[in-house]
């Protein structure tokens, strides 16, 4: 083999290896891919938490949610946080009250749960029950309520749906005289409630939680649906009432932009309590 032939396959070689070198530091020197942001979690899709439960010596607490609030995530992470806050501090008060009795065999309850109302084109209604016990004479139940404007996204007021200055009398009537023809069904002969009562005093409307009523005209309400507690218009042995009130009762008073989501006659006026069991 010739020297210039010698020569030229030493090139080569040295060629070779130089372009072996560049491409290992091109790969090392090659950035990562940019990592991939996680998609924002849909409660719609992804699962939301439709519940939660906590069991400790001093408390047992629980919250449910329905199915009809998975389409809505903007209403249903507010909710969920706000409920699950009510039952942890709940716990805590639990605690710090019996060991500060020094313990007891009794652990506080309380459940949170939220069942829909009657949903229309605009608005979507929820009726919220706290049920608590904390070792009296018997559990308390309260009642409170949401009204969810569906393209706004928020959450409405009795101020938002009926218009301001409204004459409320006629509504009041209708509602006093709804849940004292309940009260009668319950307990015949009690005495009934009346407006400003020293026993039992008329629920009014503007300070009575309430959800939509399922109506017979399709995507409308047929009216509102008041919850009233035990205690407001009879003793605690009658227990809780929901009373329908008819959208013709009120309708002039609404807010325009409401007006037209309610409409025709409730699917029931008058007590529509759900029956235990």
């Amino acid at each position: 083999m010739t020297s210039t032939v010698r020569l030229l396959l030493l090139s080569a070689a040295v060629a070779a290896t130089l372009a072996a070198c560049q491409r290992r530091e091109d790969k090392a020197e090659a950035p990562s891919p940019a990592p991939t942001a996680a998609a924002p979690v849909n409660p719609a899709t992804a699962g939301a938490p439709m519940g939660f439960d906590s069991k400790t010596q001093y408390a047992t607490v629980k919250l449910t949610l329905p199915d009809a609030i998975k389409s809505k995530p903007d209403l249903h992470a507010p909710l969920y946080a706000a409920a699950v806050r009510d039952l942890r501090q709940f716990s805590e008060g639990a605690q710090a009250d019996l060991s500060e009795a020094g313990g007891g065999s009794n652990p506080y309850e309380k459940t949170i749960a939220f069942d829909p109302g009657a949903e229309t084109g605009k608005l979507f209604s929820l009726a919220r029950t706290d049920f608590e016990f904390t070792g009296g004479a018997h559990p308390n139940t309260s009642f409170s309520a949401v009204l969810w404007d569906k393209a706004m996204k928020k959450q409405l007021g009795f101020a938002d749906l009926f218009r301001p200055g409204a004459d409320l009398s006629g509504l009041n009537k209708a509602l006093c005289d709804a849940a004292n023809a309940a009260k009668q069904a319950r307990s015949p002969g009690s005495e009934s409630a009346t407006p400003g009562g020293d026993m039992w005093s008329c629920p009014k409307a503007v300070s009575t939680p309430f959800v939509l009523a399922p109506g017979a005209t399709p995507g409308k309400a047929g009216g509102l649906v008041f919850l009233i507690g035990a205690y407001q218009i009879g003793p605690y042995s009658d227990g809780p009432y929901r009373i329908a009130v008819p959208q013709s009762v009120f309708r002039s008073l609404l807010n325009p932009a409401y007006a037209d989501e309610f409409a025709g006659a409730p699917v029931k006026a008058g007590e529509v309590t759900p029956k235990a069991g």
